[in-house]
This record gives C-alpha cells, sequence and structure tokens, in this order.
C-alpha cells in the first residue's frame, strides 16, 4: 500500500489490483482533534508529517457508500470497499488512478461502482464535462474537499488528525490504519477513539450536505 503522504501519480487498474489493502478506521466530529492530541503524548506518538492538501473533488452516489471516487492533483482516482474486519475496520482497495482525458471505458468503470448510469458519447472526457455530467445527475453530488492533515504512528501503526471542509464546512477527523488489526484496535484505543462510530469520508460528507 502507498503511503499516504506519497506524490499522487497514475496508476492503472492492473497496477491498483496488485496493491494490498489497509483497513481503516476513522472517526469525525467537532471536538476530536483535542482529545487525540492529548491523548497521544501519554502513548509515546512518533510524529511523521504535516500538510495542507490539494483541493480534492469527491463524486458521491446515492446509491452507495462503498465507491470513493475523488479527482486531486488532477487524477480521477476510485477506491472500492472490498470488506470489514471482524473488528468492524472497513478495507477499500484501489482501483485505478487516472490521468484526465479519461477514456470512456474507464469513466463507463467508476460509474458502474457510482451504481449511476450516464450516457458516454464520447472518447474521451475531461474533468470539467465529468463534473457538469455529474451536478446534471440527481443521484450524484460534488463536493469540494480541503483538508490539513497531521501525520503520526502509534507503536508502528499509521494514524492522522485533521480538519476536513466540506464546501467550506468544518469537521474534524481521525483514523488509524494498517494490515495489522490487534494492532489497530491498541491505536485507537490509546487515542481515546474506539468507542466513536467508524465513518468513512463518503458517510462523513453525506452528513454535511443532508444527503443521508
Amino acid at each position: 500500500m502507498t503511503n499516504p503522504y506519497d506524490k499522487n501519480k497514475a496508476i492503472s487498474a492492473d497496477e491498483a489490483a496488485k496493491i494490498i489493502p489497509r483497513a481503516e478506521f476513522r472517526v469525525f466530529g467537532k471536538n476530536i482533534i483535542a482529545g487525540v492530541q492529548e491523548h497521544m503524548w501519554k502513548c509515546k506518538a512518533t510524529l511523521y508529517a504535516a500538510r495542507v492538501m490539494p483541493e480534492e473533488i469527491y463524486f458521491l452516489s446515492r446509491r452507495t457508500n462503498e465507491a470513493n471516487v475523488k479527482v486531486r492533483d488532477g487524477l480521477l482516482d476510485i477506491k472500492t470497499k472490498v470488506g470489514e474486519t471482524p473488528e468492524g475496520y472497513e478495507i477499500f482497495q484501489p482501483r485505478g488512478k487516472f490521468k484526465f482525458p479519461v477514456k470512456r471505458e474507464e469513466l463507463g468503470e467508476i460509474l458502474k461502482h457510482l451504481e449511476v448510469a450516464l450516457e458516454l458519447t464520447k472518447d474521451v472526457y475531461s474533468l470539467e464535462e465529468f463534473i457538469e455530467m455529474a451536478k446534471e445527475n440527481s443521484e450524484l453530488a460534488v463536493v469540494r474537499v480541503e483538508k490539513k492533515r497531521y501525520g503520526f504512528s502509534v507503536e508502528g501503526i499509521i494514524c492522522e488528525y485533521a480538519q476536513v471542509w466540506f464546501n467550506g464546512a468544518m469537521v474534524e477527523t481521525a483514523c488509524c490504519e494498517s494490515e495489522n488489526y490487534e494492532g489497530m484496535k491498541k491505536a485507537t484505543q490509546a487515542l481515546g477513539i474506539s468507542e466513536l462510530p467508524n465513518t468513512n469520508y463518503l458517510k462523513a460528507a453525506k452528513q454535511v450536505l443532508g444527503m443521508n
């Protein structure tokens, strides 16, 4: 699995299929960060990086919460939910990162995962064309997302807390992710977030937009 702070680059569907996905536990709320900061010093967290992310565009579908489709750094990025751990951590498999203009076949596959049918009459589509098509479809919503992320680790488990803006509305988030599920469980407990509901970006954005 790629590091979430690595430089973004195009990845084909075949390359993405070879990536071993991490499980993720994520929480959202209004008073998340202060609690996490207090706990992370007690559990001797190792600081990693702070980064203001470039603006991302998420495409939300009323029909599913299992297709994470977004644009960042000009790449159309898709991940789909492939399962959950016994602890309830979600596993999303990368499906590729595609440069614009995007081929009709690639966009068609993405729309299948979003469970939305759009008439595709051109061989390739620009980002602007995809945004306009999504805005005109009542089953889709286009959300502009900004993130200020702070990465750290707890006993080898990748963690972060962040401020996130969905169309300008700010919420706080924190997460742990790893292939080590027992380690994740210990990290979420150490950070004081284990009893909060596991909420991915799609669900959080829909809550803010009133799509649920």
